[in-house]
């Protein structure tokens, strides 16, 4: 009689547990699509990483002590002094952390992919007002 009481437990166990796994399965995958068709619009969810993790601008900057860049110009040398010293102070190697080196890598990352689109547009400003001056490579 204890068999059946134990089996009946175990089936009954297993059943609700399948049911958790497959309901947290679907609310993730819910989660995710509708993560991925705001991203697709344009819209970030409130301001928050994107669905590959990415940070945002105002969170790269308070991670390597540097001000947003304000109306397209930021010191690209002093986010790249900040991260140079950040980065060489959190070597594991000298007892510093990796989690925190990955995230000043990353936060540098952001910062230049937001400077990318201003630094272009201030280069094709540079070069109407220049001129067009290609290169030209001699054949060796």
């Amino acid at each position: 009689m204890a068999h059946k009481f134990v089996i009946t437990a175990f089936l009954t166990g297993s059943r609700i547990l399948g049911r958790s796994f497959v309901a947290a399965y679907k609310q993730a995958q819910a989660a995710s699509a509708y993560q991925r068709a705001q991203a697709k619009n344009g819209n970030p969810t409130s301001g928050a990483a994107s669905l590959t993790g990415n940070m945002t601008l105002d969170e790269a900057c308070k991670i390597l002590n540097v001000k947003p860049p304000a109306g397209g110009q930021a010191d690209i040398e002093s986010v790249l002094e900040r991260y140079k010293k950040l980065f060489d102070t959190n070597d594991p190697a000298k007892g510093g952390s990796f989690y925190l080196q990955s995230k000043i890598v990353r936060a540098k990352e952001r910062i230049e992919r937001e400077m990318g689109p201003i630094r272009e547009k201030v280069e094709q400003e540079a070069e109407v007002k220049e001129g067009f001056k290609p290169k030209m490579y001699k054949d060796r």
